[in-house]
């Protein structure tokens, strides 16, 4: 059950930006190759699936991806789920995060940023809803509106998704899609 104060802060989110190492995945890598920056990443399957309910909500959402480091295989899945801004390598997520801010014309308070780390706080402290997961550093934990049940990479995102359909009237639409 989502608390009416999230709920108001959720229902006007246009924005739906976002870390990936510790958020959509565990934060662990597995380097085959630094020469051509081959990683290797673990996708949680049921974060995966949040990204088709949100096509099928057909809601006013646009994704983006902030990531402080860079892969092939990150380029990759983003071009898959047609991120809408995609970002990797960068340094300070502060500057991305106002150039996107800029580009789109969105205010702060209809931006929902998840992060779990010192790199995500100054997006963290302006966005309209912010995001941790539950394994997350202190520090991240003390600023933002809503600790998620789960660790990085484990449904973090999916929970996230289900708390923006049901705060904008849309996941009863999604489950009846499935027959739930």
């Amino acid at each position: 059950m989502i608390s009416k104060i999230l709920k108001n802060k959720i229902k006007n989110i246009k924005l739906l930006l976002m870390d990936v190492d510790g958020v959509l995945t565990k934060g662990e890598l597995i380097i085959l190759d630094d020469e051509n920056k081959i990683e290797l990443k673990i996708w949680n399957i049921k974060d995966r699936f949040a990204y088709a309910m949100l096509r099928k909500a057909d809601i006013e959402l646009k994704l983006g991806w902030i990531s402080g480091r860079g892969c092939k295989e990150l380029e990759t899945r983003a071009r898959e789920l047609k991120i809408d801004f995609f970002y990797q390598n960068v340094k300070n997520k502060l500057e991305v995060y106002n150039q996107i801010l800029k580009q789109t014309g969105y205010k702060n308070e209809e931006v929902a940023y998840i992060g779990d780390d010192w790199l995500d706080l100054p997006i963290l402290k302006r966005v309209g809803f912010s995001v941790c997961p539950k394994d997350a550093v202190e520090e991240v934990k003390r600023c933002v509106d809503y600790i998620s049940k789960y660790n990085g990479g484990c449904g973090v995102f999916r929970e996230v998704v289900e708390m923006i359909l049901k705060a904008k009237n849309k996941y009863k639409t999604v489950l009846a899609i499935y027959d739930i």
